[in-house]
């Protein structure tokens, strides 16, 4: 009875680690449709007949990204917002365009691992571990290095060439998300009350009233 329970319990912790990530798909694909009426919802996404489904539905031209802002930087998501037939597929990308010391800042994404490779340039790029070691990981890239950064884990990526640089990122869902932490935690909407955040950071409230009125840039 006992070795059947551990067999049982062993077996939902397995199921329940499947269903954190996005499920299989069950068919050749599940082309994402705004109609509601003659759709079948699936993972997020209503679904077209796929015997309508087209080139189009598995198609998108990404264009170098623009970086005149104050991070230098611009992250240009491919998704299943941009590519409909990624729907349930479980893959996405991302193109990093980089202007010189351009900085894509302190992030994670909540759903998905990411496997950067860069194209053009030199990044320094790292993630920081979890609690309570918060170990900071990093590592100085060139063309043609590639570097991984663990699902929910906050990373960066920060031109430290002349140059620009160009990098693309994979990511292990077709809706990664992405949480920017200066944006999250100082631009909310609402404000997170000062009482919070002075004991967080163990800061006075005009250091925390500063970085909440300054205006937080959203890269993607």
């Amino acid at each position: 009875m006992k070795s059947s329970y551990l067999i049982f319990t062993a077996f939902m912790a397995l199921a329940s680690c499947a269903l954190a990530f996005d499920p299989s798909p069950l068919q050749d694909f599940c082309v994402a449709i705004n109609d509601t009426k003659n759709g079948v919802f699936v993972n997020g996404k209503f679904c077209k007949d796929p015997k309508l489904a087209t080139a189009n539905d598995f198609f998108f031209s990404v264009k170098e990204g623009n970086t005149s802002n104050s991070l230098d930087s611009k992250v240009t998501p491919v998704a299943v917002n941009e590519i409909l037939g990624l729907n349930t597929l479980g893959i996405s990308l991302a193109r990093i365009d980089f202007a010189p010391r351009g900085l894509n800042p302190p992030h994670t994404h909540p759903r998905a691992t990411e496997i950067l490779i860069v194209l053009e340039g030199t990044l320094y790029v790292g993630f920081v571990t979890s609690n309570p070691q918060n170990r900071l990981i990093t590592k100085v890239l060139n063309k043609g290095d590639v570097f991984v950064f663990p699902i929910g884990l906050i990373h960066f990526q920060l031109n430290v060439g002349y140059g620009n640089a160009v990098a693309i990122g994979g990511l292990s869902s077709q809706n990664p998300g992405v949480i920017t932490i200066a944006n999250a935690v100082f631009g909310s909407n609402p404000k997170i009350s000062s009482d919070v955040l002075t004991k967080a950071f163990q800061v006075d409230n005009k250091i925390v009233d500063n970085l909440q009125k300054q205006f937080w840039l959203d890269n993607n």
